[in-house]
């Protein structure tokens, strides 16, 4: 599950720019290319230098070496995968890499040159380095290896399901896609119907979400299809925001569909092709073209866990404006007019969990800020459906709770709420309560 909402986060804590920030493809232009002082001439080659290319290439997979990211600098990688280019030269291959210090979907196929031959390492045997960690018991420095060079948001599995994941989602299949005025790099692999295997771009219909792999059919597509938004009830609109209610067994091409597009940009998400299971609330902003696909979350019609929500995304092109904590705050009003209490599906995607914590900080914050701190955790989950472990954990991290004679004892020192709110930043968009039109489901007879 994972809010596109933050900033991306590397493995190292530092931050990132995406890759997959939508460009407008009125203004796309140049814009990949680097500046002119980030691409150094090259370099006559020397003698030493071409043995030692000749020593090292192929590359294999496993190699560990310096590349050339976008920022122009060199950052170190793991060649995930090659393939070749030229049938002439036996050591023309490109390499899809894995930035080391940075999340999977930074992912890329790199050219020869963005590579320093200078700096290859010998490549390492993973099978024999991880051997022992796949067993029922694992020492805490194997525990905290897989922690480290696995993937997040992937906490339910063990050593070898994890390794079996990553080898078969290692390469990104679409490169890019087209929906609506945006071109999005993509984030992650997505398993799209075999015939689609040898499609660098898909054509995305921003209404219905059916997908092709020329403009040409997606332009024939638009002039037939009807639909101006998702197809579903319409249960929210304030201003130029709509919320559309999609059950996924009356839509169920389209909620796989929606599935399909969602794992291009997450990286742990199961992808259900049962979707008769799931209800999807799509967010668009809304215009004289139509309604257009901001983000979206899906919740089971019917969890025995309490999950009020079990996946999330905002698409790369609105993030960061509001739009994740706006999902999040929403299916908590969706569960208030249930009457129940809810939580996220787990595992949390690591953008995710840092969306999720920053809705819970700033709602209980606000409300031990009206109350003084006087209320206790079961008030503050009866008055916000956030569950009771949930504010717990948040509480914890903002060191508000001691543990006294047996019970949780809520501590808000005044200055305390002041400083952590002040770090917590502006609430966002809000969720208008009265232009909520909507009634819990009901599985029909």
């Amino acid at each position: 599950m994972g809010s596109l909402e933050a900033p991306t986060t590397t493995e190292n804590g530092s931050t990132a720019s995406p890759a997959g920030n939508g460009k407008s493809l009125a203004t796309d232009g140049a814009a990949r290319a680097p500046p002119p002082e980030m691409t150094p001439e090259k370099a006559p080659d020397s003698d030493s230098s071409k043995r030692r290319r000749s020593s090292v290439l192929p590359l294999e997979v496993g190699t560990r070496v310096m590349c050339r990211w976008r920022d122009g600098k060199y950052h170190p990688v793991k060649v995930i995968e090659r393939r070749k280019v030229s049938s002439t030269d036996p050591n023309d291959y490109e390499y899809y890499v894995h930035y080391t210090e940075f999340n999977r979907r930074l992912d890329e196929w790199v050219k020869l040159e963005q590579l320093d031959l200078e700096s290859v390492e010998a490549v390492v045997d993973e099978k024999v380095e991880e051997k022992g960690a796949t067993g029922l018991k694992m020492t805490r420095h194997q525990k905290r290896k897989i922690d480290e060079t696995h993937v997040e948001g992937h906490e339910e599995l063990d050593a070898a399901s994890l390794r079996e994941h990553e080898e078969f989602t290692k390469v990104k299949n679409i490169a890019t896609i087209e929906l609506g005025r945006y071109e999005i790099e993509t984030w992650y692999f997505s398993p799209f119907p075999p015939e689609y295997n040898d499609c660098l771009k898909l054509y995305f219909c921003e209404f219905c979400l059916n997908f092709m792999k020329r403009k040409e059919q997606l332009q024939r597509h638009m002039r037939k299809c009807d639909l101006k938004h998702p197809p579903g009830d319409e249960i929210y609109r304030s201003g130029t925001l709509s919320m559309f209610e999609v059950d996924g067994k009356k839509n169920k091409v389209y909620g796989q569909n929606l599935c399909y597009l969602a794992k291009l940009f997450l990286d742990h998400k199961t992808l259900y092709y049962d979707v008769d299971l799931f209800l999807f609330y799509v967010l668009c902003e809304c215009d004289d073209r139509g309604c257009h696909m901001v983000g979206y979350f899906s919740k089971e019609k019917h969890s025995e866990e309490s999950y009020n929500l079990a996946c999330i995304l905002t698409l790369p092109p609105y993030q960061r404006k509001g739009y994740g904590k706006f999902l999040i705050a929403f299916s908590y009003e969706l569960s208030k007019k249930e009457g129940k209490v809810g939580t996220p599906e787990r595992p949390l995607s690591d953008l995710g969990l840092l969306s999720y914590r920053g809705y819970w900080t700033r709602v209980l914050l606000d409300i031990l800020k009206k109350h003084k701190g006087n209320i206790s955790i079961k008030e503050l989950s009866d008055m916000t459906a956030i569950k009771a472990e949930d504010i717990l954990t948040t509480l914890q991290s903002l060191e508000l709770i001691q543990y006294r004679k047996g019970q949780h004892v809520i501590c808000a020192d005044p200055k305390v709420l002041d400083r952590h709110l002040k770090a917590a930043g502006r609430g966002g968009l809000e969720v208008d309560v009265s232009k909520l039109i909507w009634t819990p489901y009901k599985e029909q007879s």
